[in-house]
């Protein structure tokens, strides 16, 4: 078997699942902050007013928006600046370092949501359905 034919072949595929994953994991936040679940302590008395209240707002409609794979290419560019923000307002003024300040996960994001813009859906998702 050729390898290369082969990671070819699941390319669009295994980008599907990425996105589907993705906004799986970012609508837990979501979930977490404005339906209190699953029960996080520090997420439970978030004002809704609040940056990171706002922000659940995002992860959650962004996050089914992104599962389902509808409007893909600009919810994945505004959930990369969310992240982004989040990185650079809640973790970088931590320190300098990811691993030390807690924020390798919205540095991830950010750039798997980036990648995402541009990459596109993948072929399972309503985007790809409705542009055939």
């Amino acid at each position: 078997m050729n390898f290369d034919a082969i990671a070819v072949s699941w390319a669009p595929r295994l980008l599907s699942i990425l996105r589907i994953m993705a906004g799986l994991l970012l609508m837990q936040h979501g979930t977490a902050k404005l339906l209190k679940f699953p029960v996080i302590q520090q997420m439970v008395n978030i004002d809704l007013a609040s940056l990171p209240g706002i922000a659940g707002f995002f992860e959650l409609i962004g996050g089914i928006l992104l599962v389902i794979g509808l409007f893909t290419r600009p919810v994945a560019f505004i959930l990369s600046g969310m992240t982004a923000v989040a990185y650079f307002v809640a973790h970088a003024p931590r320190g300098f370092y990811p691993i030390l300040n807690g924020g390798e996960l919205a540095a991830l994001y950010c750039f798997a949501f980036l990648y995402l813009a541009a990459a596109g859906p993948g072929p399972w998702s309503i985007d790809a359905a409705r542009s055939k």
